[in-house]
């Protein structure tokens, strides 16, 4: 069944790929629209690059599966940050982590994490200028002054390291050059959005110095409000600025760069699905309100950083490169679960991360072979304290602390045995030290544990855990390629990635018993807190091509991985010791197939049909994904394999573009329309009813007239413009049967029975509604 299944995908995509290639092609694609070039196209005769293989080469001559997205492109949209480019990426999801701005969730190809609580590590690598983000909070990257986005999707073990499990996010800045610019840019439509991003570059004479910048303030009040203290609910308060200092001569290529973030946006309230079960509350009206009564900690955001990348270019074919990194976030955030005035289940918390990495490599480029070698470290801590306040003035604080070293070494060489011909090897051994800290404790008293500002005494000590574990991993990787035409690349390739273990921080260490019922020893307990890595083999095939003189462009690529010891987290209410409390639970499920396709094409079918560089082109993008649980063995210790499916997982993505660029005067209009869909999703493995969210596609649009040179623009964007309401995440406590999820009914004939708190929490957040702005740019 699942081969049909896997053929039966592999059919379609195909066939998109054919319906690609067989469309008229006796024009360019459109240089203006961004969305038709993001489908693996171009817009003029230049070809794209990448460095997803820490080398600069052509988007079409890399053996992976990328979809890159210029500045201009982005521009030109009216992006505004980084999870706006996932309704045009195939089997990619990217959205804010619930009750935040800021948090980044990150699924590629089923495989990513959704929970920021410390301990637990990312699926999907971020990279700022090469550096890597340890933590997702602040990873939501704001969009200015950037070179191009790519989008890696598979494994990327071998070049990117631990963590990069399901794939790359590179979001790569613009350096500076030796051209004196500055560039203004200002938004403004619904929901008073008023954005004002500018950049410059200077360089310094001819001494091949250079300083430059960026800054941007993004503001937008809230799409509904919280109807108990007043405050805008998702709304947007943003200030950010990037900043640069670089050397350009002789071969040697410096720059050292900082970036800061502040994100004072009110705390995001999610929006109750049910009735509240103790206090009657009916569920409001609009999905953007929120009752929510928590007020504590203030919510705010501060992420700052710098990296130091050099350069030297020793002789035409070996060049040496260290990239240092440093960054730093702090973020308070007051998360009401039940979403109503009255403490049930409230959760104040706090997150505190901090990272420096070193990486050395030497890459070298001698006829035929092109080789690179490498070393990297990591040392990162992260903390993460939050009250866990429930009814009856009981309260759960939690610390937990996270310290990480991580040392690696890899390298990775491409060898080309004929024009047509090249093989490409790699190889990455890391070592991975996690050592944790969680301390538990159960308050009695108003206002939460002191920690927080409350006056509850503690009455019971749950946790106290201190631990350390190693783990080491070697990932390979290997491809071949052939190109019967320099524009043409089929390759197969293979990959391993794996993401760090750990411990549990929601772990509760008195819950430990053996088999028989005794308490558990040292041992038992540090087994019971720890979760291993999750590792996953991926195989691959691929076609890329740039035909008709680059004026049709499409990428189609089929994969399979094979996923073991998958890490699950989550929590779950029970009574402990008489007291209602919640447990954290992570297990390895046990493994796990994933197999898909995925599909990207851009033609121009029309060219100098209304005056010189008028342009019409359609794009289109696919994913499918058939995901499914080999082994899944749940707390009854049944293998529930065929019950669960994994989470923020669509089976189908889909996007279609349609562009036309008209001369006006000297300048040009260039308009695009956008459709993209996403088939239904799942939050957890198990199904939630009315959390889950159904297939929907989201319909944008985008009006630009550019001045001649690019000198002056003048835009209007459109986003959802059909008002689609969506899920994108969720809470949910409450009883389900471990089998269908089905909710399980509770006394007096109540139609929910609550797992945490007296309410029932089953609270959802939503994606944007519709929003039109208009854009003015100026550049000198």
């Amino acid at each position: 069944m699942a081969r049909n299944t896997f053929l039966t995908a592999l059919k379609i995509g195909t066939a998109f790929a054919a319906i690609a290639v067989c469309a008229p092609a006796f024009a360019q694609v459109s240089e203006a629209d961004p969305e038709v070039e993001a489908a693996e196209g171009v817009a003029n005769d230049e070809a794209i690059v990448v460095t997803a293989r820490r080398r600069e080469e052509r988007l079409v001559d890399v053996p992976i599966a990328i979809t890159a997205y210029s500045g201009e492109q982005l521009e030109q949209s009216g992006a505004i940050d980084i999870t706006d480019i996932a309704q045009t990426t195939p089997n990619v999801t990217l959205e804010p982590s619930r009750g935040t701005n800021s948090t980044l969730t990150a699924f590629i190809r089923g495989v990513g994490q959704q929970d920021p609580v410390a301990g637990f590590e990312n699926g999907v690598g971020i990279y700022l200028d090469d550096v890597y983000l340890n933590r997702p909070q602040g990873a939501v990257l704001d969009i200015y002054d950037v070179e191009r986005i790519e989008v890696l999707r598979g494994p990327q073990g071998t070049l990117y390291g631990r963590n990069t499990i399901g794939g790359a996010l590179k979001y790569v800045t613009r350096r500076l050059g030796n051209e004196p610019r500055m560039a203004l840019r200002a938004a403004y439509g619904s929901y008073d959005q008023a954005d004002i991003v500018a950049s410059f570059a200077l360089p310094l004479g001819d001494s091949g110095f250079s300083i430059g910048g960026g800054g941007a303030v993004l503001t937008r009040e809230g799409f509904g409000k919280n109807l108990t203290t007043g405050a805008e609910n998702y709304n947007k308060d943003v200030k950010a600025v990037r900043g640069s200092f670089e050397y350009d001569r002789g071969g040697l290529f410096v720059r050292l760069s900082g970036d800061y973030t502040d994100d004072e946006s009110s705390a995001r309230g999610g929006h109750r699905l049910i009735t509240g079960l103790a206090t009657g509350r009916p569920v409001l009206d609009n999905v953007y309100d929120t009752r929510g009564g928590l007020r504590d900690p203030e919510q705010s955001v501060e992420a700052y950083g710098g990296s130091l990348f050099a350069e030297l270019e020793i002789s035409p074919s070996v060049t040496l490169r260290s990239i240092t990194g440093y960054r730093k976030d702090d973020s308070g955030t007051p998360i009401d679960f039940d979403a109503l005035p009255v403490v049930d289940v409230d959760v104040p918390a706090f997150y505190n991360n901090k990272q420096t990495s070193q990486e050395l490599q030497a890459l070298f480029d001698i006829g035929p072979l092109n080789a690179l070698v490498g070393g990297y470290y990591l040392d990162a801590s992260a903390r993460t304290v939050f009250d866990v306040r429930l009814p009856n003035t009981v309260t759960a604080l939690t610390f937990g602390n996270v310290d990480t070293q991580t040392y690696a070494i890899f390298a990775d060489a491409t060898y080309d045995i004929t024009p047509q011909f090249s093989a490409s090897v790699g190889a990455r051994y890391t070592w991975d030290e996690r050592t944790s800290s969680i301390r538990r404790g159960v308050f009695l008293g108003g206002g939460g544990s002191p920690f927080f500002g409350g006056t509850g005494r503690q009455i019971l000590v749950q946790s106290t855990f201190d631990g350390t574990k190693d783990f080491k991993k070697f990932t390979p990787r290997a491809s071949l390629s052939f190109k019967p035409h320099p524009d043409h690349n089929i390759y197969a390739s293979y990959s391993k990635g794996f993401k760090g273990g750990g411990f549990d921080p929601r772990g509760v260490t008195t819950a430990c018993r053996t088999p028989t019922g005794v308490v558990c020893n040292a041992q038992e307990i540090f087994d019971f807190i720890a979760f291993d890595p999750e590792e996953v083999d991926s195989y691959e095939i691929g076609y890329k091509a740039s035909v008709l003189d680059r004026r049709l462009n499409f990428a189609l690529a089929a994969f399979r991985a094979d996923y073991t010891d998958v890490q699950i987290p989550g929590s779950v209410g029970t009574v402990l010791n008489g007291q209602q409390t919640f447990i954290g639970i992570t297990t390895n499920a046990g493994e796990a197939r994933i197999q898909g396709v995925e599909a990207e094409a851009s033609a121009t079918l029309g060219r100098d049909f209304a005056g010189a560089g008028s342009r019409f082109g359609l794009a289109g993008t696919l994913g499918y994904i058939d995901a499914e649980y080999k082994q899944f063995i749940d707390g009854r210790g049944i293998d529930v394999a065929d019950r669960r499916s994994f989470q923020n997982t669509p089976k189908w993505t889909a996007s279609s573009t349609v562009s036309l660029a008209l001369p006006i005067g000297d300048g040009s209009l260039d308009a695009s329309a956008t459709a993209a869909y996403r088939s239904r999703v799942q939050q957890f493995e198990i199904p939630t009813p009315m959390l889950d969210q159904k297939g929907y596609t989201l319909l944008d649009a985008n009006l630009v007239w550019h001045a001649p040179g690019d000198k002056f623009t003048i835009g209007i964007h459109g986003r959802n413009l059909t008002n689609k309401r969506y899920v994108v995440s969720g809470y949910n406590f409450l009883a389900q049967n471990p089998d269908t999820g089905a909710f399980l009914p509770g006394l007096a004939g109540q139609p929910f029975r609550p797992s945490l708190g007296a309410e029932g929490v089953l609270t959802a957040y939503y994606g944007n509604p519709r929003q039109v702005f208009g854009t003015i740019g100026v550049k000198f």
